[in-house]
């Protein structure tokens, strides 16, 4: 089994910032892509950051220029600075990650309990 622990969420006014950090443990043979979803009340998760082993980004269009996704993988963590918040922002974050278990040698997605992130004044 795999565990992701988040940390980082809480309440900012506009045009604030918050770091997002999750931390993976557990029966980890190979990280391939780690990433944060977001889901705001009401709509469905979206992708919201992503990197790969090799350091290949995607962000969603809402959040270009404003977010940057970093990761050591070394240390099984992957973190989400964001920048310039607003309160279509807020959402709870959910941490993604894409891996081969140690174990079984199964590939699959596993996902963080999540973490509030709330823009407001």
């Amino acid at each position: 089994q795999v565990q992701l622990v988040e940390s980082g969420g809480g309440l900012v006014q506009p045009g604030g910032s918050l770091r997002l950090s999750c931390a993976a443990s557990g029966s980890i043979f190979i990280i391939y892509a780690m990433g944060w979803y977001r889901q705001a009340p009401g709509k469905q998760r979206e992708l919201a950051a992503a990197i790969t082993s090799g350091g290949r980004t995607n962000y969603a269009d809402s959040v270009k220029g404003r977010f940057t996704i970093s990761r050591d993988f070394a240390k099984k963590t992957v973190y989400l600075q964001m920048n310039s918040l607003k309160p279509e922002d807020t959402a709870v974050y959910y941490c993604n990650a894409d891996v081969k278990d140690r174990e079984s040698y199964y590939r699959q997605d596993y996902w963080g309990q999540g973490t509030q992130v709330t823009v407001s004044s």
